[in-house]
């Protein structure tokens, strides 16, 4: 088992500025996803240690949402410097835990640290609006709103981006004022821990971000607890939806999956549209919710893109995370692996074809960039998020059927068009039930600062810093 960086964590929750777990039998072990050798071992908290959370989430809010805005804002610059000196031990710990490759974790903690500063300066912009009542029974009275945090908030994150996706819910919670629990993935949750000690060298006070690494059947008391405002969660369409219908009152914020469509259509630049979808689709393995994972190619320039596209395919450096240059390494555990193999099989059964890829190596739980064509909307592999290096491939006849085709899918989280027609961007843009469309590039753009979400399966609400605060935050109107 490898040595912790004892400086910036301990394996155990972090509850109240304190770490927290007596259980010596109850243990989640943490492994490293290419060699797979355990990397910690941490307790479960158990319901005492979880109402522990609760209680000291909720008594650091009423003193926490009392903070001005200056406060706030000083508090995370004081934190985005304590995450900039540690720079590699974070990257170190996502490539170890998280299985990602060295330059995707380095850009995961530069987004993170642009995360907080933008979080720091959107705290200083929280207002409210005046109301024109001006008429009838108003005339003569003025109006405006006034934002207050909701309270504390749990927030759920997944194993893909165990730092970068915890600070779209931790940044936007302690910009507005709010307390938070983060309940991080049982893959990943070493990250995490380590930035709850970051924040509280940093100053933060006791309570207002509690780390809590605990089994579902835990994590359900603080989802049913009255107490917490909130929930933001972010992972699978199946367990977010059954989460919210779970969630009773509270305020319910959903980023979930997606099998993300793009469309190259005759007046692209094939060259970058087949480099771009290459790296899109098997970046990270493929294990991105807005990863390409469906492919349509207009008929007439479909033969000359696929030989590119194979090409750019091959030129994707596949190993060991750690190694500079890597851009495709383990899947996050044997079972993931194993249900692709199935998909994939499954639909080779009834028709469909595989035009490169799909070797497996068991040991490091990899899996070679694959590629289908023939395939039927049905197929798993089609219709619901591989989170894999997998794409389908398919050629198309008519711009206005690849747009139905795609919007068939229950999700609808990102979509990418190559094209140089206005005319096709505007009527994209019209008719696809996506959160977003991105020009000329892939589903996978996305700037941390924008509003990010899906529709249909894909989400509820929006991220993105001001987008984030707005949601947790409620306004309240004076009239005089």
């Amino acid at each position: 088992m490898m040595e912790l960086n004892r400086d910036i964590l301990q394996a155990k929750s972090f509850i109240n500025n304190e770490w927290v777990g007596h259980s010596t039998t109850n243990i989640l072990s943490i492994t490293n996803k290419f060699d797979q050798n355990i990397i910690a071992n941490i307790p479960y908290a158990d319901a005492s240690e979880v109402q522990f959370a609760i209680a000291n989430s909720v008594q650091a809010f009423q003193s926490f949402s009392k903070l001005s805005a200056i406060e706030r804002h000083d508090l995370l610059l004081k934190i985005r410097d304590g995450l900039s000196s540690e720079k590699d031990k974070f990257v170190n710990l996502i490539v170890s835990e998280a299985g990602k490759p060295i330059d995707y974790a380095r850009g995961e903690i530069e987004r993170s640290l642009m995360i907080l500063q933008v979080a720091a300066e959107e705290a200083m912009k929280i207002g409210g609006e005046v109301i024109p009542m001006d008429y009838g029974i108003g005339v003569g009275k003025s109006a405006f709103t006034k934002r207050f945090p909701i309270g504390p908030v749990l927030a759920i994150s997944p194993f893909n981006f165990p730092l970068n996706l915890a600070l779209h819910k931790i940044a936007p919670a302690l910009a507005s004022g709010c307390s938070v629990i983060l309940k991080p993935s049982p893959y990943t949750p070493l990250t995490a821990l380590a930035f709850g000690s970051l924040c509280k060298k940093a100053g933060l006070p006791p309570g207002v971000l509690n780390i809590v690494v605990c089994k579902n059947e835990e994590a359900e008391l603080m989802l049913k607890d009255d107490r917490i405002k909130m929930l933001s969660f972010t992972g699978s369409a199946d367990v977010g939806w059954n989460l919210k219908a779970k969630s009773g009152k509270k305020k319910v914020v959903l980023e979930l999956g997606g099998n993300a469509a793009v469309i190259v259509d005759k007046t692209a630049n094939l060259d970058e549209a087949a480099r771009s979808i290459a790296f899109g689709a098997y970046n990270y393995a493929g294990q991105v919710c807005i990863s390409v994972q469906r492919i349509f190619v207009d008929h007439s320039v479909y033969d000359s893109f696929i030989e590119k596209f194979k090409v750019a395919t091959s030129e994707l450096k596949i190993g060991k995370p750690s190694e500079d240059g890597v851009v495709v390494s383990s899947l996050i555990d044997r079972l993931h692996l194993e249900k692709l193999q199935i998909w994939i099989n499954e639909a080779k059964v009834v028709g469909a074809q595989v035009v490169f890829g799909g070797e497996v190596d068991l040991t490091k739980n990899m899996m070679s960039p694959v590629l289908l064509t023939n395939t039927q909307e049905d197929m798993k592999i089609v219709c619901e998020e591989a989170f894999g290096p997998i794409a389908i491939i398919e050629k198309v006849q008519y711009f206005d059927e690849v747009i139905r085709v795609i919007n068939r899918s229950r999700y609808g989280l990102q979509a990418g068009l190559f094209t140089n027609q206005i005319s096709q961007m505007k009527y994209a843009h019209q008719h696809l039930e996506v959160g977003a469309l991105i020009i000329n590039g892939i589903p996978g753009f996305r700037v941390d600062s924008m509003p990010y979400g899906g529709v249909k399966d894909s989400g509820l609400g929006r991220e993105g810093l001001r987008y984030a605060i707005e949601e947790m935050m409620e306004s309240r109107l004076i009239v005089y």
